[in-house]
């Protein structure tokens, strides 16, 4: 069985250092711009080569992180961003967005993709959706248990999967919360962590109902490896070398021995923690003690005593890399020394001859100790065969010359990897095709229980798991029913296909779908693809990606501002929601939990307060909860009349009153607004 890697982050080079030199295989790390860590201070273009080639000579691998959403605008920067890592030889691109893909594909054929935990894949489907892509790994979301990543490791792709670091209330991908705040879009690596704030449930008051403790799977190491996992992955691109250095050892520790040390163990309990961690997701075991904050002794603990014993760990050049070599000194001929790793060979010939000695002569010990003087450097000879004539002299300056020449070429020869291809072409946005002014009008509804004004949409898409006999109800009765697969999937993908699969049957031709492992089941089942918000699509490239995938149209996502929006290009046709509670955040992990608020009691009835006294409904379907804004969204007619879309979706969540309503324009008019509303982010737009 292939040992599982162990994957570190790297925010700047002192990181780097510390990964390797506590023994990580692979490191990941973002450029100054597209990475999901924004606040980290990241790689420019001499640091990155820098970090890439000293890796590379370790026999580390390194990872560039271009995984955030990306702008029709910002594609050219983002085409110097990809040039950049593969001029410096990156091992793979982690990617976010499908126009991103596209773009490396397109320039650099050859370099492989890993897609990143913000792609939102949860599922089996969606795993074999970006294998049949051709992306080389999948990073899994956190919140998968044991099982699910057993399923989806059925599939022939690297599985990533993270076993240590801090753990996000909402899964990666689906959180706007921070975005929807203050314009610090998580999707953009600017979140502001409002997960960390005050936020209550139930009778609490000043509680942390949305504040999960670090994950660790450190202990289970063995079982992903087990699994066929490829990578197990250490959170942290924002955080200390000290922290980084305590988290490989004691991954290392764990995989190559089966066990921590009581040292290490310390030490990584130490350096970062939020009242302890937590594995509940891989266990199943969902629930209160999954909720902590970092605490006055948490703060304590990682005292400069723990960082300095930790900074010892990596004060020193590791020598890793075995290697053996032969030295050569005839009488009158220049020496020679040659050096190999087993792949690599380098050879360097002195410009000296050697002379008959008048003294004392050179041996072979004392030329084989100075040759092994390899300190400072990642080597260590194994053995070195020596061809030395009897009674010569060879100056230890020209030995030394000798053996710092030829691992300084071997160092140039261990750091180039690959040799890509790079296409430098122009990036071209297509123009818009078939824009259009005139609107139709689409909802989103909770239950099936509607007025006669859903009539005149163009499609209601209602819950997949609605009654059947309800929804052959609204087809007889000339309601265009569709339905919407839920955004969190966890564990239910088999229930969901046969479900889709008795909706058919029903009727029913049209499914909204917000992740690529919806997309890839209904398409298996031939209904009309449509892709929601959840897909995250804001670029012409996102949409061409789409259209050919086969999604009829697409929501885009509601982080685009109207000027981005009408700059789009491509002809898939394309809509926005322009009203309703928008999703801030996709919880497998129900705020209610922090407070043993079972649903039963919750009845899916419950709020959120935070520490304004301000309410965000909490949305259960049973497996996963969405936490909704506290006010809703509303763009007037006027506006979207100027927009190049095809359709506004109304997204109805938790509304009664709008059963009674017999016209379509009176749901989205501004009498029908109880109370304050928001423009969204289609103004403000985000960071």
């Amino acid at each position: 069985m292939n040992k599982i890697e162990i994957l570190a982050p790297a925010g700047g080079f002192d990181s780097v250092i510390a990964a390797v030199r506590n023994g990580a295989d692979a490191v990941y790390l973002g450029e100054k711009s597209f990475s999901a860590r924004a606040s980290a201070k990241n790689f420019d273009e001499n640091e990155l080569k820098k970090a890439v080639s000293y890796c590379h000579i370790h026999g580390v691998k390194v990872y560039v992180t271009i995984n955030t959403i990306v702008f029709d605008d910002e594609f050219q920067n983002l085409k110097s961003a990809i040039i950049l890592a593969a001029n410096s030889d990156v091992d793979a691109l982690i990617v976010q967005n499908m126009g991103v893909a596209r773009l490396a594909k397109m320039l650099v054929p050859e370099l492989p993709l890993h897609a990143s935990t913000q792609m939102s894949v949860h599922t089996a489907s969606g795993v074999r959706a970006l294998y049949e892509m051709g992306f080389k790994r999948v990073v899994l979301s956190r919140e998968m248990s044991k099982n699910e990543i057993k399923k989806a490791a059925e599939i022939p792709v690297e599985l990533e999967v993270f076993v240590h670091g801090a753990l996000c209330m909402c899964v990666s991908g689906q959180c706007y919360f921070s975005a929807m705040l203050g314009s610090r879009s998580g999707n953009r690596g600017a979140c502001a962590q409002p997960c960390r704030l005050p936020f209550s449930v139930g009778k609490q008051n000043n509680g942390y109902a949305l504040s999960l403790k670090d994950n660790s799977l450190v202990n289970h190491i063995g079982t992903l490896q087990q699994i066929g996992v490829k990578s197990a992955k250490i959170e942290g691109r924002m955080k200390r070398p000290e922290y980084v250095a305590a988290a490989v050892r004691a991954c290392r520790e764990q995989r190559d021995f089966g066990v921590i040390s009581d040292e290490a163990d310390n030490l990584l309990k130490q350096v970062f923690s939020r009242t302890g961690f937590t594995d509940g997701y891989f266990m199943s075991r969902i629930g209160k003690n999954m909720f902590g904050t970092r605490t006055k002794d948490d703060v304590v603990s990682a005292n400069e005593k723990i960082f300095s014993s930790i900074r010892n760990t990596y004060k020193d050049e590791i020598r890793n890399v075995d290697i053996r070599g032969k030295f050569t000194a005839k009488t009158l001929q220049s020496p020679v020394f040659e050096v190999t790793d087993g792949i690599h060979t380098v050879c360097k010939v002195s410009k000296s001859v050697c002379e008959q000695a008048e003294k004392t002569p050179l041996t072979e010990e004392k030329c084989r100790k100075q040759l092994e003087k390899t300190g400072g450097t990642a080597y260590n000879f194994k053995n070195i065969k020596m061809d030395i004539d009897d009674n010569i002299s060879v100056p230890m300056s020209l030995i030394n010359a000798l053996r710092r020449d030829v691992l300084k070429e071997l160092d140039k020869e261990r750091a180039k990897v690959h040799n890509y291809k790079i296409n430098d072409i122009a990036v071209v946005m297509p123009e818009r095709l078939n824009g259009t002014n005139k609107q139709t009008v689409r909802a989103r509804a909770a239950g099936t229980k509607l007025g006669t004004a859903f009539k005149n949409c163009e499609i209601v898409y209602i819950p997949l798991f609605s009654n059947e006999k309800e929804i052959k109800r609204l087809i007889s009765e000339n309601y265009h029913i569709g339905v919407e697969v839920p955004r969190g999937m966890f564990g239910r993908e088999e229930q969901i296909e046969k479900q889709l699969a008795e909706v058919k049957k029903a009727g029913v031709k049209d499914v909204l779908c917000h992740n690529i492992g919806a997309v890839y089941t209904a398409k298996k089942h031939d209904f009309v693809l449509h892709g929601g918000f959840g897909l995250n699509l804001v670029n012409t490239f996102d949409l061409m990606w789409a259209q050919e995938y086969g999604i009829k149209d697409v929501e885009l996502s509601f982080e685009l501002n109207f000027e981005r929006i009408n700059a789009l290009g491509g002809s898939i046709p394309r809509g926005i929601i322009s009203y309703g509670y928008l999703p801030l955040m996709l919880c497998r992990c129900c705020p209610n939990k922090s407070m043993d608020i079972n649903c039963k009691t919750c009845k899916n009835h419950s709020k959120m307060k935070d520490r304004k006294g301000k309410q965000f409904f909490l949305n259960c379907d049973g497996n996963c909860t969405e936490i909704l804004n506290c006010v809703p969204l509303f763009i007037a007619h006027e506006e979207i009349s100027n927009l190049s879309t095809n359709f506004n979706t109304l997204r109805f969540s938790v509304e009664n009153y709008v059963e009674t309503v017999e016209n379509v324009k009176d749901l989205n008019a501004i009498p029908m607004l109880k109370d304050k509303f928001t423009r969204g982010l289609y103004r403000r737009g985000v960071k």
